[in-house]
């Protein structure tokens, strides 16, 4: 599983994974920014750029690059062992109840469309080493090894994706307009092409982030009592 598929077939698969059109209902979470705008802590377009950063840079960004990233090296040199660690590590990782299902949910989506509609031995060789739920991140790991795709360009999809979810929510919440929209995910460029580039490493017994307050304000929107989205 060395050779990888040209740069424009790549891209091409990376796009339909990661269009909005594709059925994973990413348009249904927020990550706990609704009770953050609720809150009064995001504002406009600097405040919502800074909270997306965060959460790139120090919560379910950087964890779902690391895992991602390990799921996908694991699924490339046939590591069923190292495969299934991986996958139950990242399906007992999530902060919240919300969070959790926002991985869950998502990860259990793409597992299904994508066996159906770019299916390849990687992800049924998932399935048998673990019997789920499935993060979202291991998801699309292992899919891409078994594509063949790079692991950069797949992190910076992966991570444009997730990034831009969030303003397409804030969009609707703060309300930001779409210009101001489109400034933030601009503004995120370095970051995710950063991230990409250099994911995290080490040992994933030391996985960490340090989003607590936004892990506060995902407990609280359980509770919410008007509400758009189900994180």
């Amino acid at each position: 599983m060395t050779d990888l598929l040209p740069e424009n077939e790549a891209l091409y698969i990376l796009s339909a994974w990661f269009s909005p059109s594709y059925p994973v209902g990413a348009f249904s979470y927020s990550h706990g920014l609704e009770m953050a705008v609720e809150k009064g802590l995001i504002t406009d377009q600097i405040s919502s750029e800074n909270f997306v950063r965060h959460i790139l840079t120090h919560g379910a960004g950087q964890l779902d690059a690391q895992l991602l990233s390990a799921a996908y090296k694991a699924a490339q040199s046939d590591d069923d062992k190292a495969l299934k660690e991986v996958a139950e590590l990242s399906a007992v990782f999530g902060a919240t109840k919300e969070l959790t299902l926002e991985s869950h949910a998502q990860g259990a989506a793409f597992l299904k469309v994508t066996r159906d509609c770019w299916p390849n031995t990687a992800l049924d060789r998932l399935v048998k080493a673990w019997p789920g739920p499935y993060a979202y991140s291991i998801s699309v790991g292992v899919a891409a090894a078994g594509a063949k795709l790079a692991l950069e360009a797949t992190l910076t999809a992966y991570l444009h994706g997730f990034a831009a979810n969030l303003v397409s929510a804030l969009v609707r919440l703060v309300p930001l307009g779409q210009t101001d929209g489109q400034k933030t995910t601009t503004a995120l460029m370095a970051t995710i092409t950063q991230l990409a580039q250099n994911p995290p490493a080490g040992n994933l017994d030391q996985l960490a982030s340090s989003t607590q307050m936004l892990d506060f304000f995902s407990m609280q929107h359980e509770d919410q009592y008007t509400r758009l989205f189900r994180s």
